[in-house]
């Protein structure tokens, strides 16, 4: 019964596959289908339909090995994982390319780097302004800032925190690929970001969720300065990209007041959307699939049905 089960399940597996990544399944699909396959294929499919549910519980029991399937592997090569995700633009906005700007006489890696992480930092702008600030003015929330310096370091694989993920190391990488003289100065803005972001560490240091701690008053004006002194960075980074690159397109974070979103420009009900829809998407499945569906995501099969929004219509709000 437990095998029988398996094999229902790779099928309506390789059925899903079969609509989301058609050209995915061609791989380990045979080019010709005997009428005895066909026979069997449609009484596979019928037992399936007419599983107890009890076998809902076998099924858990074996994603493991399900998981193992060349279905996901041959998936998650469709795509580089840092890749932007395929998207049209809003109507009347013209998407730029290679072939735009400047970037034609930069060097190849460099225009590469721009293109693809352009959109990944301008979300990491629109939290540090909608997400990382909020918290900063509520000491409540500081065990969350707190863990966005943590480094994951299970079973001995380091991996980076939530700020060098997502701003130190595009920082990094763009820098490296630009020519020097403004690689120089970007490596400068990339050093006055992380010296920031380490006065904020230093300031939440210690705090933890659900967990009160008496907190020095001159830890909260030092964490607001290390905000300010982040967002002074960042505008410098941004600033050289635009100038490098002739597009103008990175979009500054303004000084904290009471204009700022308007001065922004950019919305903050798209950003909390797309956090939402981004989280969900991710989590389906469980942390066992998340890594499949993000590859789904990422080539584009997986966008639509998970609502998440254009990332380029995102990027040219």
């Amino acid at each position: 019964h437990k095998s029988r089960s398996v094999s229902n399940m790779k099928l309506s597996i390789f059925s899903v596959l079969a609509v989301v990544a058609p050209k995915a399944c061609e791989a380990f699909t045979p080019t010709r289908t005997s009428a005895h396959d066909t026979n069997l294929l449609s009484s596979q499919l019928t037992t399936t339909a007419s599983l107890p549910s009890s076998s809902a519980l076998n099924l858990e029991a074996d994603r493991r090995q399900i998981l193992q399937m060349p279905a996901l592997a041959i998936l998650s090569s469709l795509a580089a994982p840092i890749a932007p995700l395929p998207a049209f633009a809003a109507e009347g906005t013209k998407m730029t390319g290679a072939a735009d700007g400047n970037l034609p006489d930069l060097p190849t890696e460099a225009s590469r780097s721009y293109l693809q992480y352009r959109i990944a930092l301008q979300i990491a702008a629109d939290y540090y302004i909608f997400d990382l600030q909020p918290k900063l003015t509520t000491v409540d929330d500081w065990g969350d800032i707190n863990q966005l310096f943590q480094t994951n370091n299970n079973r001995g694989q380091g991996q980076p925190n939530k700020i060098e993920r997502d701003y130190v190391n595009p920082m990094r990488i763009l820098g490296l690929s630009m020519p020097p003289d403004e690689a120089e100065d970007m490596r400068t803005a990339q050093f006055k970001f992380e010296k920031a972001m380490s006065k904020i560490s230093k300031a939440v240091s210690g705090v933890r969720r659900d967990l009160p701690v008496e907190i020095d008053a001159n830890a909260v004006t030092n964490a607001q300065q290390g905000w300010e002194d982040g967002r002074v960075a960042l505008n410098d980074f941004f600033a050289i990209l635009n100038s490098i690159t002739g597009l103008n397109e990175m979009v500054a974070v303004p000084k904290a007041g009471p204009e700022q979103n308007k001065e922004y420009g950019r919305s903050a009900r798209r950003y909390n959307e797309l956090m939402k829809k981004t989280k969900l998407c991710q989590n389906r499945g469980g942390p066992a699939l998340s890594q499949a569906w993000g590859q789904l995501m990422i080539s584009g099969y997986m966008q639509d049905s998970c609502g998440i929004p254009d990332l380029d219509t995102y990027f040219y709000q």
